[in-house]
């Protein structure tokens, strides 16, 4: 450990858009703990419950909600969003007066955003962390993605967690040309780690996202369910103050896990069906793991992404309306998700706090 005779506060605040922004902040404040830094928390919602229960010892505060909601209907989702954008843009503007104060109140020397566009100061260093250098909204994705590169350059550095090259998991989602903005291919993250463990599953059902769509899935697959033969572990992804276990027939059901609890039941099972997040592409990528993709609908960067990783072969995918529990057989004709062997060098990355 690099001991510093000064510990540093460094701010970390991921956007509250189902589980993926709050999880894969988890490795960060992790390496932030072990390099002697001092992480204080900042979400909303589901996001900062995950975290407090992740990390309980850990100061957390709370910023105001995006009000991020998905439109039932896939069609509509650009629309729900469009009418939401002014409950957005006010929660953003009050997000930035709120870091301003806590700047000076909790004595913070640096900032870490995930995809919250008001967590930024130009008192002190501020990194952005996004897979998005360019923002996937169909006849819109110029628009979105100038306005969202806007926002990035204002950063002292943005991470991007995914490889440079040409192999790498985002594919056009996490690589432009010419943005003019100091960025840093750091690798995939995750918080679960592979290990080798009995198989206890024949299939892992794991849900996230915002509602309605999140609920929507959840009714869709508890009676697909029925017609699987083997032995399922189904995470239903909702976070609430005490963990909840139903076993039905060969289905165990679980509301929420922490960390280690999923680490352990992705370690057990031979298949993982679930939602093309750009996190939990990152997690299968670590865990080794096959699996089957079920894209929110509407969502622009998970359907990209389902169609990228089908059309190399990877990983197969349906539609949420059309899906059928015969579906999952694809799997074997698919290779799953490449290995990708890097290391974050954390100390190199923290030193944008020590300038």
């Amino acid at each position: 450990m690099d001991l510093k005779t000064n510990q540093k506060t460094i701010l970390i605040a991921p956007l509250n858009w189902g589980l993926g922004h709050a999880t894969r902040c988890i490795p960060i404040i992790k390496a932030l703990l072990e390099n002697n830094y001092t992480p204080i928390i900042a979400s909303d919602g589901i996001a900062l419950a995950l975290l407090k229960k992740e990390f309980p010892n850990v100061q957390a505060l709370e910023l105001p909600s995006y009000q991020i909601e998905y439109a039932k209907k896939g069609k509509n989702f650009k629309w729900k969003l469009f009418i939401n954008g002014s409950k957005t843009i006010k929660a953003i503007r009050k997000e930035k007066i709120i870091i301003e104060n806590w700047i000076n109140k909790y004595g913070i020397n640096g900032i870490i955003s995930d995809n919250r566009l008001g967590v930024f100061s130009k008192k002190v260093p501020s990194v952005y962390i996004t897979h998005q250098l360019n923002v996937l909204t169909g006849n819109t994705t110029w628009l979105t993605s100038k306005m969202h590169q806007y926002v990035i350059k204002k950063y002292t550095e943005c991470w991007v967690p995914d490889l440079a090259g040409s192999q790498n998991l985002s594919g056009e989602l996490g690589h432009v040309d010419h943005l003019n903005c100091p960025i840093k291919y750091i690798g995939p993250l995750s918080r679960l780690q592979k290990k080798l463990m009995p198989k206890k599953y024949d299939l892992l059902i794991i849900l996230s996202g915002p509602e309605p769509q999140r609920g929507i899935l959840e009714k869709h697959l508890k009676k697909e369910i029925l017609q699987f033969k083997g032995t399922v572990i189904f995470i239903e992804g909702n976070i609430e103050s005490e963990q909840k276990t139903v076993i039905k027939g060969n289905v165990t059901y679980y509301n929420f896990m922490n960390s280690s609890e999923l680490e352990q039941a992705f370690n057990e099972s031979e298949m993982v069906l679930c939602r093309s997040g750009y996190t939990t592409i990152m997690d299968l990528v670590q865990l080794r793991k096959k699996a089957f993709f079920i894209p929110t609908p509407g969502q622009y960067e998970q359907e990209y992404l389902a169609k990228k990783l089908k059309k190399e072969g990877l990983v197969p995918y349906a539609n949420q309306d059309d899906f059928r529990m015969e579906d999952i057989q694809e799997i074997q004709e698919y290779k799953g998700l490449p290995r990708l062997h890097t290391t974050i060098e954390w100390p190199a990355l923290f030193q944008v706090f020590e300038k």
